[in-house]
């Protein structure tokens, strides 16, 4: 039975289809289990090159708890040698290899220029009969065939150009770009400025994150007296939990306020708290002689951290005796880029834009992603995704992408890297 989009398409505009990504996979063949990298069925008629590469990555299922990790070297594999550039493979913990492309520039000595993207995706719920929806990080292909049709037209670049791929961005970084940036290879690629993923904009401008909340993962054990569930126990664990509850999401509530009342603000210019676990008790009557909350921060760059921290060991103080609190993650550094215009990397990025016809949106991401990890070794990073008139559905059920705006964006980098490649040397490089 031969279906086409538009039978199935979500709305029209202007005569483009937009179609949920899953749907698009399904009419296509891609959730099968058959043929490995670049197998499966063929593409439909008349289908652009960029979308079925688009459809051939979104096979490999590098979903976590176990990504396949080895498929999507494969699949890189393939690339490179399609695109006749030198890969390099660094495994930086064990089963966790970063994979670096390389375009060298005409004068390699000067700064390059980073393209990042992650192979690894969130875990998802089975929705469909057949296999579950993986959404993949569309910068990924994008970079790809930005380059192909670079290579293609016979330009050069000035300053050399690396397309990395790392593991492991979904869970923090850690086993991926955490580690890799203090590895010697890294420093190796003597990078100047980074593209990395950002998010999609339901407007017409595009959005730019220039920096990023700092992600803290913090649980608070509360000890207290145990005894039998049918007495007034005196100083319980559930007393103290209730207390430290109350602190965090009294102040949940205000950073809410602000973020409501001010025209000024985005999410990323508030503190957001969410208490995502509590643990404690063995029975129905018996009272736990300790219990454990767990909360989820993210932290704009323009707070205090020390005092922050301050604040939260004053809120234990409150609770009662003995109430301690431990990290799973805290990140302190505050690096932003510049978007200066007088910044020859955001003036450089900011008029290819302009060039296009395209309006920009400066924010702080919401989120985490890898450009943290970059920013903090001094290098500039900007988190950028062209994709306007899209709803933000990060992580969320049937994520899809208009497959025009899908298109428009390899145009998009199509210009962008030549415009950063091109930057002239600086006095220190020169």
């Amino acid at each position: 039975i031969m279906l086409n989009k538009a039978s199935l398409s979500r709305k029209r505009h202007k005569n483009q289809v937009t179609l949920p990504m899953c749907w698009l996979l399904r009419l296509t063949g891609c959730f099968n289990d058959g043929p490995g990298v670049g197998g499966g069925q063929s593409s439909p008629e008349g289908e652009d090159p960029s979308v079925s590469l688009f459809r051939d990555y979104l096979r490999l299922k590098t979903v976590h708890p176990e990504p396949d990790y080895d498929a999507a070297l494969r699949f890189l594999d393939r690339i490179a040698e399609e695109l006749q550039l030198p890969m390099k493979k660094i495994e930086v913990c064990p089963g966790r290899v970063v994979s670096i492309m390389t375009w060298e520039g005409t004068n390699p000595s000067l700064k390059s220029i980073l393209l990042n993207s992650h192979t690894d995706v969130v875990p998802v719920f089975q929705v469909w009969h057949s296999s579950s929806y993986f959404c993949h990080n569309s910068a990924f292909c994008r970079y790809i065939q930005a380059v192909r049709r670079l290579k293609a037209e016979g330009w050069k670049p000035m300053r050399t150009v690396h397309l990395m791929f790392v593991p492991d961005e979904e869970v923090g970084g850690h086993k991926g770009m955490e580690t890799f940036v203090k590895h010697p290879e890294f420093q190796k690629l003597n990078i100047g400025f980074a593209l990395d993923e950002g998010l999609a904009n339901p407007g017409e401008p595009f959005t730019v994150f220039y920096g990023e909340r700092n992600p803290w993962w913090i649980t608070v054990h509360c000890p207290g007296s145990p005894g039998h569930g049918s007495r007034f126990v005196e100083n319980t664990a559930a007393e103290k939990l209730r207390q430290v509850i109350n602190s965090f999401l009294d102040f949940r509530e205000k950073e809410k306020h602000r973020l409501n009342t001010s025209e000024c603000f985005t999410l990323g210019d508030v503190t957001t708290v969410n208490m995502t676990m509590v643990k404690g008790g063995v029975a129905y009557n018996v009272i736990p002689a300790e219990m454990d909350v767990s909360f989820d921060l993210r932290i704009p760059p323009t707070v205090n951290l020390q005092e922050f921290e301050r604040q939260i060991k004053q809120w234990c103080k409150e609770a009662g005796e003995d109430v301690t609190y431990e990290f799973a993650q805290k990140h302190m550094n505050q690096n932003v880029t510049s978007t200066e215009e007088n910044d020859p990397w955001w003036s450089t990025f900011s008029a290819a834009c302009k060039a296009m016809n395209m309006t920009l949106e400066k924010e702080i991401f919401p989120a985490a992603t890898d450009s943290r990890f970059i920013r903090a070794v001094g290098i500039p990073a900007i988190g950028f995704s062209p994709m306007n008139r899209t709803p933000i559905l990060l992580h969320d059920h049937n994520e899809y992408l208009n497959e025009q705006v899908f298109l428009k964006g390899i145009s998009v980098y199509e210009r962008l890297i030549p415009a950063l490649a091109s930057v002239p040397a600086f006095p220190d490089e020169a």
